[in-house]
């Protein structure tokens, strides 16, 4: 592909977006949140420990009922992600994720939009569900609904 004056303007316009996004209200309270829970070794350590439970509960899962751990493991999990989903810090780290999430839903729309109005867009986003509170991340860098 050739660089041309037009690829250049689009590759220096995306900087531009890029650095008002980096610099936004939305992300700075995103910083800050994700800084509160990781800054916190108490809250980290019981991330982990939830982190090392899910991995169990997956192993757990492929033999259902039949694994001798299936009730002690089905147990903890649960009491382990309410533990976490009561956590302020954790549920202030949700909402500024899905903040985010919707800033850039809404950003890809605009662009998509700009292209053409058949251009596809991701339609189980928050964004286009019509809330902005999915479970669309995992707090513990996963994609699970049992985040942290």
């Amino acid at each position: 592909m050739l660089m041309t004056d037009e690829w250049m303007t689009i590759i220096e316009q995306a900087e531009g977006l890029a650095e008002m996004l980096l610099t936004s209200e939305v992300v700075a309270e995103y910083r800050k949140a994700y800084d509160d829970v990781y800054s916190d070794t108490a809250l980290v350590a019981e991330i982990q420990t939830f982190t090392v439970m899910k991995e169990r509960y997956e192993e757990v899962q492929r033999f259902g009922r039949y694994h001798p751990d299936y009730n002690i493991v089905m147990k903890s999990i649960r009491v382990q992600k309410r533990d976490l989903d009561m956590n302020e810090q954790v549920a202030a780290l949700r909402l500024a994720e899905n903040d985010v999430q919707y800033l850039f839903d809404q950003i890809g729309s605009i662009v998509a939009k700009s292209v053409s109005d058949t251009v596809k867009v991701p339609a189980e986003s928050a964004f286009f569900s019509g809330s902005s509170c999915g479970d669309s991340g995992c707090g513990t860098g996963g994609s699970c609904s049992c985040s942290a």
